[in-house]
């Protein structure tokens, strides 16, 4: 065998065993050979060089039988650390992961400005701040992963954001440049997709998440990879037209999805309706609760428009499960019933419609694990949160001002 071969060999059984070790968080080096179908021989040369690069420790279980104790397999979670980013207009949310998904540090940084070097000069700045957090660890920063609410071409580059005004921008060799680590730029709804995948849906091959908060965006997981079309554009589904010479969208187009089942579009409505420049959440909680006419029939609206767009995803696409991120939509206790009352066409197919647990938190929780995915360099993965990780309930650490 030549020694190129070998090589490729021992990096397919490295990856193989990794991802074991991730999934059962802990496990026996017998039971890897089992569920690999490697020998034992080559699962202890794996695991002792894992155990000497400090990526996997081992833990002697308590044992009152006969025999040895158990010697387990885990991931060395504080080796090193990843970096999701979620780069939105107005807002840039950082979260500082463990090697198995789990938050240890979050912050949101507010922006005014929309000019991409002084953008860059603040995400130069944290990314920077947090690569001095995990310099005690082994492998340190190991990755940053930044989610792009636009168009991100194949190559990593920003085609298009159209609430900043960027065009053809290398963010990823800018940020390279600046900070000597790895970065990876990727469109957000993808990133919440991938968040769904690894997090909450782990049997799921095929699997759509829309995300309807400042427009709607598409993310799709196809056979553990993204679906993204020629360019890279793929999931821009808020822009097919649902109302012909309907409202006037930002894009050119008139009619488009999400100007009806977007939840800027609904907030915008409401706030002409009731007069009042802001409105939140909980006013809409508020309201809905005590039947307010306009704001129950706007809900009514909303959802109607929004399932004529799903069941064109699901014609096209024939997913598995779909996720919906909407805030608003997790104020309705009954949501995914009117939805699913809505799909009434006997062609539309899928397995489970929910909404999302994630909530606003899936971009940067997807970002942190596309991250860990590329340093364990494995094919698939399945991670856990605890509790307290999921959506709102992810408590931000700190907050700073744009200066």
């Amino acid at each position: 065998m030549a020694a190129g071969d070998a090589a490729y060999i021992k990096k397919i059984n490295r990856s193989l065993i990794v991802q074991k070790i991730i999934e059962r968080k802990m496990i026996s080096r017998a039971d890897l050979s089992k569920l690999t179908s490697l020998t034992r021989a080559t699962i202890s040369a794996q695991a002792a060089d894992l155990l000497e690069d400090e990526l996997i420790v081992e833990t002697h279980l308590e044992h009152h039988g006969v025999g040895r104790r158990p010697i387990m397999l885990s991931v060395n979670r504080s080796a090193g650390y990843t970096l999701g980013i979620d780069l939105d207009y107005g807002l840039l949310t950082f979260a500082l992961s463990d090697l198995l998904g789990q938050p240890v540090s979050t912050r949101t940084v507010k922006i005014e400005a929309t000019e991409y070097e002084t953008i860059l000069h603040l995400l130069v700045k944290h990314i920077q701040l947090f690569e001095k957090e995990c310099a005690q660890s082994r492998y340190g920063l190991v990755g940053v992963v930044i989610g792009i609410h636009g168009l991100v071409t194949k190559d990593e580059i920003i085609h298009y954001v159209p609430r900043f005004g960027w065009r053809d921008i290398h963010i990823k060799n800018d940020l390279e440049k600046a900070t000597g680590l790895p970065i990876c730029i990727e469109n957000n709804a993808n990133l919440c997709s991938f968040a769904e995948r690894v997090y909450e849906h782990h049997e799921t091959e095929n699997l759509l998440c829309a995300s309807l908060y400042s427009g709607i965006g598409l993310g799709v997981m196809m056979n553990e990879e993204f679906f993204k079309g020629h360019d890279g554009f793929a999931g821009e589904v808020g822009h097919t037209i649902i109302m012909p010479n309907g409202k006037p969208c930002n894009c050119g187009n008139y009619g488009c999805w999400e100007q009806y089942a977007s939840e800027s579009s609904f907030f915008r409505e409401l706030s002409e309706k009731k007069g009042q420049s802001t409105i939140s959440y909980e006013d809409v909680h508020q309201w809905m609760q005590s039947g307010d006419k306009v704001v129950v029939e706007m809900m009514e609206q909303f959802i109607y428009f929004l399932t004529i767009g799903l069941n064109n995803l699901i014609n096209a696409y024939n997913p598995e499960v779909i996720v919906l991120s909407s805030e608003l939509l997790q104020l309705n206790p009954q949501s995914i019933e009117q939805i699913e009352c809505n799909l009434k066409s006997t062609i539309s197919q899928y397995r489970e419609l929910s909404i999302s647990k994630l909530g606003t938190k899936a971009c940067v929780l997807g970002a942190c694990a596309l991250g860990i995915k590329h340093f364990w360099d494995v094919p698939s993965m399945n991670l856990s949160l605890i509790k307290s990780e999921t959506s709102a309930d992810i408590t931000v650490s700190e907050r700073i001002q744009n200066q």
